[in-house]
């Protein structure tokens, strides 16, 4: 950054006349930050939370109760209401591709889009799913082993987090395409042979959920043992 403000730099006389003084180099590798200067990086730390990847976070997060309500608008049957909920969705499934995206691309990680990001990838593909089981129109079973399935492995990703990081994998990618497709058929309370057509993709996005979640368990197993036998291998060279 240029421009740097003299308050900020220690620019009172005072302060120039020390950076003159034995002992106190010119160079910028010998010179002490000024509080003005870890107050201004500080700034552009929190100035870094607002990104476009975060914002996108922020924008789904927004989305789910409006989704909810559109949904459960007039007893959850108005066609009208029921597109408009799936609009809402499919923009929050397209963010959720873009912000994953873009934090990558452009280096734009943070503690808050950590922690946030699975928080609204899990909100809104769980909204969807529990409102479509509360108006009969998904069986909770079906529910019940997506939504134990996400938090679960949501879960073991944290377990074993000390031992390294699972990495997501074609299946999961496969299975969120299906899960997404499925769950959007189903808002749009669909007829006919589309119905039949939805029933079939839900079908495909429940058995790779479970196959990919069996998947991840035995990942996240074989990392543990990794994990445990580098330590053991390390604390014994330390004694040696």
């Amino acid at each position: 950054m240029t421009g740097v403000p003299a308050s900020a730099a220690g620019g009172s006389p005072s302060a120039k006349g020390a950076a003159g003084a034995p002992g106190a180099s010119g160079a910028p590798g010998g010179a002490k930050p000024a509080r003005g200067g870890k107050l201004g990086a500080a700034a552009v730390n929190q100035a870094s939370l607002w990104n476009i990847a975060n914002i996108l976070t922020m924008i789904r997060l927004v989305l789910v109760p409006g989704f909810v309500a559109l949904m459960l608008a007039d007893g959850g049957y108005d066609p009208a209401m029921r597109a408009w909920a799936w609009a809402a969705f499919a923009v929050a499934m397209i963010t959720d591709i873009f912000d994953g995206h873009l934090a990558r691309t452009y280096n734009l990680v943070t503690d808050f889009g950590k922690i946030a990001d699975p928080i609204a990838d899990k909100a809104i593909m769980g909204a969807a799913l529990i409102c479509l089981s509360y108006l009969g129109d998904l069986p909770w079973w079906v529910t019940g082993v997506i939504l134990g399935r996400e938090l679960g492995i949501t879960l073991l990703r944290f377990l074993v987090i000390r031992y390294g990081v699972i990495p997501a994998s074609r299946g999961g990618k496969m299975k969120t395409l299906a899960q997404g497709t499925a769950v959007g058929m189903y808002i749009l309370a669909l007829t006919g042979w589309l119905a039949t057509l939805r029933f079939w993709v839900m079908a495909v996005a429940v058995v790779l959920t479970v196959v990919t979640g069996l998947d991840y368990v035995r990942q996240a197993i074989v990392l543990r043992r990794r994990g445990i036998a580098e330590r053991q291998a390390a604390a014994e060279e330390a004694e040696r």
